[in-house]
């Protein structure tokens, strides 16, 4: 079987797959998001931090609660890492440096998961565990509640309230994240991914020695980065290394993790707003783009362009064999397009245009299918801003699912899709500006590149990294932690001032002038709309790195 045969069956195994848990994990995503009993774990939480499961909170109070929660959370992992030479299985390791502490504190409470640092060589098992995996959950548990929150906005009228962010975290964590991720683990623990705490393990090696090895909470955290979409990794070489991705199948199963939240939550969207349609419509704008970069990602890299590939017949460079070129370049996509950031091959080593796809992935916004939660809500956003669009063309008032989409709406969701192309495009100009572009261990345009890679990847809380540059200065850990952080909770603020402004509304009944946002037409738009506005923002940049390089 060809090299294309077997990636092109990897593939279509992974649609097969997720088409088929689509509706029945949707469905208990949305039983967990609609349901209105609390089990005895919950309601002792509740009472332990004094919330009131049955209040409901406006936009306001809702944003307040996300902010301060992710506040108080990076402040403790912040703390926790300075004083990690005081703690228990701190392996002996030093304390974090302060702005290294910064960066990562703030890295996994956005779910971006960013990481400047080896992680076997500077985290100690109780930070890994107690500090770094609990994000993994909790951060990512903050999204799909900001997305829940968006819907409840179109799927109810004349009411100020969004639901209980208290309620939402603490249900999606113990009742979607928790469960899967020790399925998930046990799956992986089979396929042969490390789960101990041993100071020193003797494991044979794929030669057939043996080594060795500082043990630690590999399978448990691996499927845990995978499920949140976090990214993040026990040790440095991340998915790449044997003990956290040892073989195909395991790699199938890790992307398949990967995507299984953000392809199941339009199911969510169409169970809450009384039209299932309406999801299928926002999955299948998703699967359109998923699908288109997945296969462009794979040809730019067997074609195997560029002067050494062509030389040597592959580009394999930073690749692992035992996943050979298609199989990498699929796991580089899906990481990209959701915000992953893990990793089984170095992007950097990709040809000019297999890095380009990697980079236009984020670029996109991570709507297709995104990060869990993130991915539907920025999705929403942009089917808001092609309504309002379609309705300039014929003359309309644009409406969507029910709700009239005004200036104040239109406002809000310009404001979201603003944000992060301006922390990427400034960040990129101050690094060169400033002169520390020159950490970049490259020139020219494959040097503007890994600089774009870093600040794209920052501000849309992808977490990749491109590798081939420095970032563990001082000046890059500050800006790269202000990118993460703006980056995550800007756009927070206007989805729910935008739900809010929608939740208040009444509902607007359909007549025969309503655009059909359920139908194919309105799928090619969505797809459209987004691809074209994220050319007219990165093109320039793009051009004069990914495609220079190229061409």
């Amino acid at each position: 079987m060809s090299a294309t045969t077997a990636g092109a069956l990897f593939v279509l195994s992974l649609v097969a797959a997720l088409v088929v848990v689509h509706r029945p994990f949707g469905d208990h995503l949305h039983r967990v998001v609609a349901g209105t009993r609390h089990s005895r774990v919950e309601r002792g939480i509740y009472r332990l931090v004094g919330v009131d499961p049955a209040a409901g909170q406006t936009w306001g109070v809702y944003a307040r609660a996300v902010l301060a929660f992710s506040a108080v959370s990076i402040l403790f992992l912040h703390a926790f890492q300075r004083w990690q030479d005081h703690l228990w299985l701190s392996l002996g390791l030093d304390p974090v440096v302060a702005h290294g502490a910064w960066n990562t504190a703030v890295s996994f409470v956005t779910n971006t998961n960013w990481q400047w640092y080896s992680g076997e060589s500077t985290m100690g098992h109780l930070v890994q565990m107690a500090g770094l995996a609990v994000q993994n959950f909790v951060s990512a548990a903050v999204g799909i509640a900001v997305a829940v929150a968006l819907v409840r906005g179109f799927a109810r009228s004349r009411t100020g309230e969004l639901g209980n962010f208290w309620v939402d975290l603490t249900r999606i964590t113990l009742r979607v994240l928790l469960p899967v991720a020790v399925l998930g683990a046990l799956v992986l623990m089979a396929g042969g991914v490390v789960q101990n705490l041993s100071g020193g393990t003797e494991v044979a090696t794929l030669t057939g020695g043996t080594q060795t090895v500082t043990g630690g909470p590999v399978a448990s955290q691996e499927v845990i980065k995978e499920l949140g979409t976090n990214g993040g990794g026990f040790y440095n070489a991340n998915s790449a290394h044997p003990f956290e991705n040892p073989s195909p199948w395991t790699n199938w199963i890790e992307i398949f993790l990967i995507l299984l939240i953000p392809f199941s939550l339009p199911r969510v969207f169409g169970r809450m707003v009384g039209q299932t349609r309406q999801g299928h419509a926002i999955v299948a704008v998703m699967a359109v783009l998923a699908l288109a970069s997945v296969t462009l990602t794979n040809v730019f890299e067997l074609a195997a362009g560029g002067t050494v590939p062509q030389a040597v017949g592959a580009a394999m460079e930073g690749k692992e064999v035992r996943f050979d070129v298609s199989n990498s370049a699929t796991f580089a996509a899906a990481t990209t397009l959701t915000s992953t950031g893990a990793v089984n091959s170095f992007h950097d080593s990709y040809t000019a245009l297999g890095g380009m796809m990697t980079l236009g992935n984020m670029m996109l916004g991570e709507v297709a299918p995104g990060g869990v939660g993130a991915g539907l809500y920025g999705m929403l956003v942009l089917a808001v801003i092609t309504v309002f669009v379609a309705g300039l063309m014929v003359g309309r008032s644009p409406e969507y699912v029910g709700k009239r989409i005004g200036s104040r709406e239109i406002r809000f969701a310009s404001l979201y899709f603003l944000v992060t192309p301006a922390l990427v495009l400034i960040g990129t100009a101050t690094a060169f500006a400033t002169g520390n572009h020159a950490t970049a261990l490259n020139v020219g345009p494959h040097a503007l590149t890994e600089v774009l890679y870093a600040f794209t990847s920052a501000s849309n809380n992808n977490g990749s990294a491109f590798a081939g540059i420095t970032v563990s200065t001082p000046w890059w850990n500050t800006a790269l932690g202000l990118c993460m952080l703006l980056g995550r909770f800007l756009p927070i603020i206007f989805v729910l001032a935008l739900a809010g402004s929608l939740a208040r509304q009444r509902p607007v009944p359909a007549s025969e002038g309503t655009l059909p946002t359920h139908r194919p037409l309105f799928v090619a738009m969505v797809a459209g709309v987004t691809v074209i506005l994220v050319a007219l923002t990165f093109l320039p940049a793009l051009a004069l790195g990914p495609l220079a390089e190229g061409l």
